[in-house]
């Protein structure tokens, strides 16, 4: 198969290729998103606003809002709305946060109680100010959704809670479902875009959750278009299996404002269908890549899908009759 992509040729190279695009220039038609219009969409945001709560959908700007609330899925964020990290991709406001609201546990699981979800998807802010990173609080979630609705299947997005082990066994130990947490980018690119994060303290993350819970499903997600090689990207997959990651997730980058790292490229659905076929070649049990692929995008859908190719992979292997 040959797939071109035409910043990168499939070469490794440190330098940008292009000019970047301009803020504000007309987008391709396969980025165009659903406008969030219908009644289950509002009723949502009405729930939302009730419980007091937050969500990544609205402060990550994610161009997939509209389709997800209506069909009643959507990512909370913990833990406020401001970060103390300054990611040069994220919307997310920055600065000094306030005190970890304790009532947000019990609102959380009235809200998965109330919404009668099957799969809910939790997210945070960084929390640097908190010496556990503020895992105590999210095994508080945790557990309040479980006692709330334990038929409901749990996906946390997790920060890094600071590189302290300690507290990645703890939100290990709570046994979520899934435990996602992002690499974002390649590791040639960290300095520029996630400059308070490392890359192999991430991957490490991963690898420890694996270590500590080996039968939680663990997943990863990057967004191209920042100026990353082809080969490149395939490192990073080559890194996450051997941190023992199942689900992979790839997405296009979008530049929430101009003050944001610029676009470098957008990818075309052809070359995601390449990192797709390339992910699989490579044993992850699923992987989503796709322009519009964001974290929580069909996670409900993709955690079916993840079990049922961990079963049909285990019984082929022999583990299970």
């Amino acid at each position: 198969m040959n797939i071109k992509v035409e910043i990168n040729t499939f070469e490794e190279d440190t330098n940008l290729q292009k000019e970047s695009l301009e803020y504000g220039s007309k987008k391709p038609d396969w980025l165009r998103a659903k406008a969030p219009m219908s009644k289950e969409f509002n009723d949502l945001n009405d729930l939302v606003k009730k419980q007091k709560l937050n969500t990544v959908c609205e402060s990550a700007m994610c161009p997939n809002r509209g389709e997800c609330w209506k069909s009643g899925h959507l990512a909370t964020m913990i833990l406020g709305d401001i970060c103390t990290r300054t990611c040069a991709f994220c919307n997310v406001k920055t600065g000094k946060p306030g005190s970890v609201d304790k009532d947000e546990p019990k609102r959380l699981g009235e809200m998965v109680a109330n919404l009668k979800l099957k799969h809910v998807v939790v997210t945070s802010v960084d929390r640097d100010d908190l010496d556990d990173g503020g895992a105590a609080h999210w095994v508080e979630c945790i557990e309040a959704m479980r006692e709330a609705s334990p038929s409901t299947t749990i996906e946390i997005l997790t920060p890094d809670f600071r590189r302290t082990e300690s507290s990645i066994d703890l939100v290990a130990d709570a046994r979520p479902d899934v435990f996602n947490h992002n690499l974002e980018t390649v590791p040639r690119l960290y300095r520029e875009i996630r400059p308070s994060a490392r890359y192999f303290a991430s991957l490490r993350l991963l690898q420890r959750v694996k270590e500590r819970q080996p039968d939680l499903y663990t997943k990863s997600g990057i967004m191209v278009g920042l100026g990353e090689t082809y080969t490149e990207v395939l490192q990073v997959m080559d890194d996450l299996r051997e941190a023992g990651v199942d689900f992979l997730t790839i997405g296009q980058y979008l530049r929430p404002t101009e003050k944001h790292y610029p676009v470098k490229e957008y990818v075309t659905p052809e070359v995601f269908a390449e990192y797709e076929r390339m992910a699989k070649i490579k044993g992850f049990l699923m992987v989503s890549a796709s322009p519009m692929t964001r974290s929580s995008y069909h996670a409900d859908k993709f955690f079916e899908d993840l079990v049922e190719a961990k079963r049909k992979r285990d019984s082929e292997l022999g583990l299970i009759a």
